[in-house]
Parts: C-alpha cells; sequence; structure tokens
C-alpha cells in the first residue's frame, strides 16, 4: 500500500509540474529567446541589441605587450573590438625578446612593445620575418635623475644608463646629444654607437644595461635614459624628466610603436580591426587623459 501511495504521489507531482509548464501557454522560441536575452543583459553579457556580438561569438586575438602602456592600451581597445566581432587574450612580456619569439613561432596573432627599428634589427640578427601592420603610438625617451639630480650638476666621469640594444642605444645617444653631454660623428644618426661619440667633453661613463632593468639600476648611476614604456611601468611620470626628446626630432617621427605581425598576415581580418580599434576616438581618448604626454597617439 505504502509504495502504491508513493507512486501516486510522483504521478500527481510529475502531473503539477507539467502543468505549470503547460500554465505559461505555449511559450515560443521567440518568446524564450527574449526572455535569454534579457538574463543575458542583466549578467553584463554583449547582445546583439547593444551592437555587440555574444560573447561565444567572438573570434580570438592572442596578443603579446609591454605591461605598460601597450596591456594597457589594449584593453581600452577591447569594447571597440569587441563590437567588431573579437576579443583579446593578452599576454604580458617583461622583455623585448620573448614576444618577438612568441609571434614568430605562432604562438601570438601579433605583438605591441616596440618600434620599427627594433623590430628590423631583431630580424636581421634572428633570422625572423615579422612585419609591422601599422604605427600605433609614439613614446618620448626621457633622461631621469639617480644620483645626480640635474644635468647642469652631472660631474666629470658620471655614469649614464643607457639602453644595450642597437636601435634604442642609438636613440639614448641622440638624447645625450641634443643635451650637449656628447656629440656624434656626423651622420651617425640611427645607427648610432658609443663608438660614434667624437666629443665627451665631461666623460661620461656610459652604463649599458636591457632596457628593462634601467629603471631598477637608475640609484646606481647618475642618469638614466630609460625608454617611455618602461618610465611609466616604474611609475615614472614626463614631468620627472631632467629632458625629453623634442617631439620634432628624428626620433620622435621613427620610433612609433607598431603592431607585429608574421609577413604576410598584415591585412588579416584581425589585425585591420585590431589596427582600426587602437586608432578609434575612444582610445585616443584614453591615451591622451591616462598618460599626459608620456604616450602620443600617431593618428
Amino acid at each position: 500500500m505504502r509504495k502504491t501511495i508513493c507512486i501516486m504521489a510522483t504521478a500527481l507531482l510529475a502531473g503539477v509540474l507539467a502543468g505549470c509548464s503547460a500554465n505559461s501557454g505555449t511559450e515560443t522560441l521567440a518568446e524564450s529567446k527574449t526572455e535569454a536575452s534579457k538574463d543575458a543583459a542583466d549578467a553584463g553579457e554583449s547582445t546583439a541589441d547593444n551592437g555587440q556580438a555574444p560573447s561565444g561569438d567572438l573570434k580570438k586575438i592572442v596578443i603579446g605587450a609591454s605591461p605598460a602602456p601597450h596591456a594597457e592600451i589594449l584593453r581600452a581597445a577591447a569594447d571597440v573590438l569587441a563590437q567588431k566581432g573579437y576579443e583579446l587574450d593578452i599576454k604580458e612580456y617583461v622583455d623585448y625578446i620573448q614576444p618577438n619569439l612568441a609571434l614568430e613561432s605562432g604562438d601570438l596573432d601579433a605583438n605591441y612593445f616596440q618600434h620599427l627599428p627594433y623590430l628590423e634589427s631583431f630580424n636581421e640578427e634572428n633570422g625572423t620575418k615579422l612585419v609591422s601592420a601599422a604605427s600605433i603610438h609614439y613614446e618620448p625617451f626621457g633622461i631621469y635623475a639617480g644620483k645626480t639630480k640635474s644635468l647642469e650638476e652631472l660631474a666629470d666621469g658620471a655614469t649614464v644608463a643607457v639602453p644595450n640594444d642597437t636601435s634604442n642605444e642609438a636613440r639614448a645617444l641622440l638624447l645625450l646629444e641634443a643635451q650637449g653631454l656628447i656629440k656624434l660623428k656626423e651622420g651617425a644618426d640611427l645607427t648610432a654607437t658609443k663608438n660614434d661619440i667624437v666629443e665627451n667633453p665631461k666623460n661620461i661613463k656610459l652604463y649599458e644595461v636591457e632596457a628593462a632593468q634601467i629603471p631598477r639600476s637608475i640609484s646606481d648611476v647618475d642618469v638614466a635614459v630609460i625608454n617611455g614604456n618602461y618610465a611609466i611601468d616604474a611609475g615614472f611620470k614626463m614631468s620627472d624628466a631632467l629632458a625629453v626628446e623634442d617631439s620634432q626630432s628624428i626620433a620622435a617621427t621613427t620610433y612609433g610603436n607598431v603592431i607585429a605581425v608574421q609577413e604576410g598576415r598584415e591585412n588579416d581580418e584581425a589585425i585591420k580591426a585590431l589596427v582600426d580599434a587602437l586608432n578609434s576616438d575612444q582610445v585616443k581618448e584614453f591615451i591622451e587623459s591616462t598618460y599626459e604626454g608620456a604616450v602620443v597617439p600617431l593618428k
């Protein structure tokens, strides 16, 4: 008898639950989708109503970047890219070598951390075939105080930290020359090395170190020439610099930071969408308001 009662109760409960579904009428597929869309919107997910593709439909772009400002700028571009049907998977690197090797091997679709002269130098030295898809922004180099608090106070034999890679060292030497601290051989320009110094009135000593490490070494030298992105990452402001590259200098017109890709992928739809997003008014406004002159949009 008890077993019979249980079976009857189960059947009655099933009937009640079935009745609840039936009482909602004969809910149409369209109505069901509408409710699902509302739920997704409440959860903060993208829907077709706001011009973005549902998150499950977004195509992924895997990109390597320096933490600041590149990864920050990419995150600012994420909303613009979502409207174009793409999402970014940002891999952060703290050096200048691994993101290019990862791009060459196909682990990345693109990277965003370097200027064109460095990219070309890297290709030549490593046999890679990476190219620029577009220039996005320019980061002025700056000279920052270490043991010595002004350029006028630099003593004879002062030590100056500079990047040890070919293109960035040339840029640092040009900035030192612009401040009258050294004079380079005529025509050296963007290929300058310490061997091209023809005048050195203060007998300054160059301390050549990997660019990313310079901010950590600043307390050991009199002054340091620091790449813009590493200065930002270390908490330096443009107003802290003792000297900054002039906006009309050869460096300013040459050292735009680029989106690098494997040769032949420059015109991929995903890469075009990425470039368009980074050049959008929304991202330009973010750059200008966030970095206050330490990062300058090129378009």
